[in-house]
């Protein structure tokens, strides 16, 4: 028998070795994950991952399976799995660090239904924390509240008079005594003793659970959906958002009879203003603490495919905006012009938004919430294992950061404060 010939094999499994290594683009980042940081749930990500190596692959969120960068698959470097259980994942090592402090904790608190959880705000003088929770089921009243006071925190429900239907926004308001709700839910009875109940702007007294209605039309028009609300550091007067998901979530009985837009309503005269309608589904909106800019978050990737007069429900396309919009905000709060493209979520939606003392802005975008610096780069994520809504800054010194949203009620201790609102 005559002897086998292995060099033209073995030139073509060099050759092939050789064309393999050839693929992988020469910038590379090798590793593109490390742990770094005082505790092992904390890793950076080195140079934001700006070059991966091939083949890596992410899917895009579908409705019920809400996907972020995790997600995505890099066999070539194994450093990337360090990220799927780290509470922190840090895009800016320097900053970052700094942020979380020298012990940084993440504690999944409250296991809940999963209905939307939404509208947190903190109340100083009680230790708590007030909450919503929204459909499912469609007409439910009582709404939570997080006792701070306890040891480990209590979650009760309450129910204010008259009841609130759907807050969907909240934020302190007069000085911290109250909360100014954003109620997002209309029916024409509902509850026991039966009540007709509109999207409306309410202020909740927790001293004494009494809720009073500062607006609830425009112009005789119900409003669409009030999703979230922000009162100005200097003027005091409120801003809020009007998307119309109340409608896909059957919140309401009517059918949208305004277009999506961003409105001011100065409540010492009743007057409300347009400030924009150029956002196919405008949600989060947060001010700087000088009140000289103003950030406003479109969600329209989460919409009816059918337009607002279809069929109830929705759908999710990653095609459509899923952005942070800023503004500049002058003549004493009344002028809102120069809009611009802030961020474009990594994952979901950015639906819930606030800004840190430091000026930072956070928003809650799937499954975290996601830490941006001034100019829309991403600083950290907090990652969670539900899909996060909302959140707030509790505590003496507003360094504690409670999240919640489908399923979850979790909690952060770090070194990013929360400003003191109006």
């Amino acid at each position: 028998m005559g002897m086998i010939n292995v060099l033209p094999v073995l030139a073509l499994a060099l050759s092939q070795a050789s064309t393999a290594q050839e693929l992988q683009p020469a910038g590379a980042i090798s590793p593109v994950v490390a742990r770094c940081g005082p505790s092992n749930n904390m890793v950076c990500v080195n140079k934001f991952a700006s070059v991966l190596p091939y083949h890596f692959f992410r899917n895009t969120s579908v409705l019920g399976n809400v996907l972020d960068f995790r997600d995505t698959s890099v066999p070539s470097d194994p450093s990337f799995e360090l990220v799927t259980n780290a509470s922190f994942v840090i895009f800016n090592r320097e900053i970052g660090l700094d942020l979380l402090g020298a012990n940084p904790t993440y504690d999944f608190v409250f296991k809940v239904t999963e209905a939307v959880h939404e509208a947190p705000v903190y109340v100083p003088s009680q230790g708590k924390l007030y909450l919503s929770r929204l459909a499912p089921p469609p007409g439910y009243l009582p709404q939570l509240v997080v006792d701070l006071n306890a040891n480990p925190p209590t979650l009760s429900e309450y129910l204010p008079t008259p009841p609130i239907y759907a807050p969907n926004g909240g934020t302190s308001y007069g000085s911290g005594t109250k909360i100014l709700f954003a109620a997002s839910g209309g029916n024409n009875s509902i509850g026991d003793p039966p009540t007709e109940q509109r999207v409306s702007l309410r202020i909740l007294d927790p001293a004494t659970n009494e809720s009073t209605v500062i607006l609830n039309n425009y112009f005789g028009l119900y409003f669409n959906c009030i999703d979230d609300v922000a009162v100005h550091p200097v003027t005091g007067q409120i801003f809020f958002t009007d998307p119309d998901y109340s409608w896909f979530n059957k919140l309401t009985d009517t059918p949208p009879q305004l277009p999506t837009a961003s409105y001011r309503f100065d409540p010492s005269t009743g007057a409300t203003y347009l400030i924009d309608m150029s956002l196919q589904q405008p949600n989060g909106i947060a001010f700087t603490p000088d009140g000289e800019t103003l950030y406003i978050s479109d969600t329209g990737a989460v919409a009816s495919s059918q337009g607002p007069t279809g069929p109830r429900g929705g759908d999710y396309n990653a095609t459509r905006p899923a952005t942070i919009y800023a503004f500049d905000v002058s003549n004493n709060g009344t002028r809102v012009d120069n809009k611009r493209a802030f961020y474009l979520s990594q994952s979901w939606v950015p639906d819930g938004l606030k800004v840190s003392r430091e000026g930072l802005v956070l928003t809650g975008a799937g499954n975290g919430v996601d830490v941006l610096d001034e100019f829309g780069a991403m600083v950290m994520r907090i990652q969670t294992n539900y899909t996060v809504q909302n959140f707030a800054w509790v505590g003496d010194d507003l360094k504690e950061l409670w999240m919640m949203g489908n399923g979850g009620i979790s909690r952060v201790r770090w070194n990013v404060q929360g400003q003191e609102l109006t």
